[in-house]
């Protein structure tokens, strides 16, 4: 686990913890549980789970980790050329393997973040190798 925790992040399974634990007494009359409210919220307000939203998600990770910033203000992240490469490749196998079966919206969608990606890993590919 030492070795797994160096490579930037970790992950953590807790969901047969929550089966181990004692379930959390109700709260008493008045009180409010800004906790639950405020969860119970952000899943109201989350934009439901599509084929694009999907493949934009793996298109904004591969992006991360090529060095490209959601915001200006963010800093920087660091740059996992071979790691963006296997998301492009899942990307394409997933386009291969569901062709005939997307909308033309989504076979425009996983088509354009192809390309997108495949022309930045280009681009920060040439742009680590020295220049003669």
């Amino acid at each position: 686990m030492a070795e797994e925790e160096g490579q930037g992040f970790v992950i953590r399974d807790k969901r047969g913890q929550a089966r181990e634990e004692s379930p959390t007494p109700a709260p008493e009359a008045g009180a409010s549980s800004s906790s639950h409210a405020a969860s119970e919220k952000s899943q109201e307000h989350a934009p439901p789970l599509t084929f694009s939203s999907f493949i934009f998600s793996l298109g904004t990770s591969a992006l991360m980790l090529m060095g490209e910033k959601l915001s200006p203000d963010q800093p920087n992240a660091p740059v996992n050329l071979p790691q963006a490469k296997e998301i492009i490749d899942i990307l394409s196998m997933l386009e291969e393997k569901t062709k005939g079966n997307l909308s033309t919206e989504e076979a425009a969608v996983i088509k354009d973040m192809l390309y997108t990606l495949r022309m930045k890993f280009v681009e920060a590919t040439s742009e680590k190798k020295p220049k003669v």
